[in-house]
């Protein structure tokens, strides 16, 4: 059976949204999948808008790019990315996205507002990742958080994703692997909590 998954991710300078796609990718290929990822796009400073495309299928991939209107979901370490970027996702695609703002533009969007608008569409999931992260140990684990948060819609195995995630924070420490994996598995478990009250 042929997979295939176009991901678009997003976020702001200083977030780790690359940080984000090399966890995806490397489970991906782990997993045997072929894996295409572009550049980040945007401004490289702090603060700065930046964006990704991460193509994952079981046959090989010709380009590095999403087109619009194809992508499977977008995953958001900011809630005003995640709505700049809809036109690459198609009908019935997700949006995952961290519910904290980055306020970083003078006419920043009112975030009540912002998270309504995000919710309202047909498949969504706001996550208070770097609340999740706090508890599971650092708030810089937020974009950890969210690659848990959208395990269920990758097609990777979740124990070669965390399996992935220890290997990467092992030359930090223990405490900082063991930090990840319950970040990790924190955001996997909201979002099947969420599924299952709905």
């Amino acid at each position: 059976m042929k997979t295939k998954c176009d991901i678009i991710l997003a976020g702001v300078g200083g977030q780790g949204v690359l940080s984000l796609a090399t966890v995806i990718a490397a489970a991906a290929m782990k997993d045997g999948l072929h894996v295409k990822q572009s550049e980040v796009h945007g401004m490289a400073q702090r603060g700065g808008a930046v964006m990704s495309h991460l193509r994952i299928s079981s046959e090989p991939i010709s380009s590095d790019l999403v087109p619009r209107g194809n992508a499977d979901m977008i995953i958001s370490m900011e809630p005003l990315e995640s709505l700049r970027y809809l036109s690459y996702l198609h009908e019935g695609g997700w949006v995952i996205t961290s519910s904290t703002p980055v306020e970083n533009i003078p006419d920043y969007p009112e975030i009540e507002g912002l998270l309504r608008q995000i919710r309202s569409l047909p498949s969504s999931a706001v996550v208070d990742a770097e609340g999740i992260a706090k508890k599971a140990g650092s708030a810089r684990a937020a974009n950890t958080v969210l690659v848990g948060a959208a395990a269920h819609l990758l097609p990777v195995r979740f124990e070669t994703i965390e399996e992935f995630v220890q290997g990467v924070f092992r030359r930090k420490g223990s405490a900082v692997v063991k930090t990840n994996v319950q970040a990790l598995r924190a955001g996997r478990a909201l979002v099947e909590r969420e599924a299952s009250a709905s």
